[in-house]
């Protein structure tokens, strides 16, 4: 397995800029330096879409910021959740505004990016708490919001792929709300960090290190007694039946490419339709670089063609 030559160009970039490594930084510092390198990744512009809204909705600790992004050129044919990354503690609706802009055109849905809390301000379960309580929000104001009820998805990067198969279980255990599909980008499922890519790739020059995850997940959980708990971790859940089908996307030089694969798998044992599918010679954040990498733009479009299937289907 080689790098695609497109990310090596950005690897490359990264360690000429000499930044240090996340882990060195604060979260107020992680968080900067978060911006200032996804701004890199809208040099070439965003895309239109047919109109973007904000607003701000109830939540169990405050109101919740979420942004609407109604695809252009057609009515939504369903709504889907945009739980972004950025291990709990960095991230927001502009990190991951392309990206979104871009899944709604491709898919058709109407895509909801929710800013949850971040740790370790918010520490677990705050994230999850306000994703599932944008997403009961979603479902019941489905009319106001202009797409067919019933028609709900969840997605997310990364720590928002670990919040979009958390909510998914929830939504199972709480009643509800129906959902049709679960698209998990890179998902970290693994506070102990025990896979072999964790050791393959434990090193700095990859985007993520394994360093760099333990500094997210020490402050995203409370302590050691978080780590069984199946809202942060759904992998240790008992039961993974009757949750919605899933899409499960990795990328072959990522720390996180084993649990990812290990928990389509475990669905899969469970009877969920799920799938996996892991993209070669990429990094972790590959689906944010669609400005850059080709095969980004793949991913991107095989996995919005997936969510339109799901939510399209009668």
């Amino acid at each position: 397995m080689t790098l695609d030559p497109q990310m090596k160009r950005i690897l490359d970039m990264i360690a000429a800029a000499g930044a240090p490594p996340i882990r060195e930084l604060s979260p107020v510092e992680a968080r900067t330096a978060f911006v200032s390198r996804m701004e890199f990744f809208r040099r070439g512009g965003v895309e239109e879409v047919a109109r973007v809204e904000n607003k701000m909705i109830p939540g169990p600790g405050g109101e919740i910021p979420i942004r609407l992004y109604y695809p252009r050129g057609q009515a939504p044919i369903g709504a889907s959740m945009w739980f972004h990354g950025g291990g709990w503690v960095i991230g927001d609706l502009e990190s991951h505004d392309p990206t979104c802009r871009e899944i709604a055109n491709r898919s058709g849905a109407l895509v909801i990016s929710v800013d949850y809390r971040l740790a370790p301000e918010h520490k677990f379960p705050a994230a999850p708490e306000d994703c599932y309580a944008a997403t009961r929000w979603v479902a019941d104001n489905a009319g106001a919001l202009g797409y067919p009820a019933g028609r709900l998805a969840v997605t997310g990067d990364s720590a928002g792929g670990n919040l979009a198969a958390v909510v998914a279980l929830m939504a199972r255990d709480k009643g509800g709300p129906a959902l049709r599909f679960q698209l998990l980008i890179y998902p970290a499922f693994d506070p102990a960090m025990t896979t072999p890519s964790h050791q393959e790739f434990a090193q700095d020059g990859f985007v993520l290190s394994r360093a760099d995850m333990a500094w997210f997940w020490n402050h995203y959980l409370n302590g050691p007694q978080d780590e069984s708990n199946p809202y942060l971790n759904p992998a240790r859940a008992k039961d993974l039946s009757w949750l919605p089908a899933a899409l499960v996307i990795t990328a072959g030089f990522d720390p996180l490419r084993d649990e990812g694969a290990a928990y389509a798998a475990m669905l899969r044992k469970a009877g969920v339709a799920a799938k996996s599918k892991q993209y070669e010679g990429l990094t972790h954040g590959f689906f944010n670089m669609t400005s850059q990498i080709d095969l980004a733009k793949v991913a991107r479009d095989e996995a919005s063609a997936a969510l339109r299937e799901a939510l399209a289907r009668n």
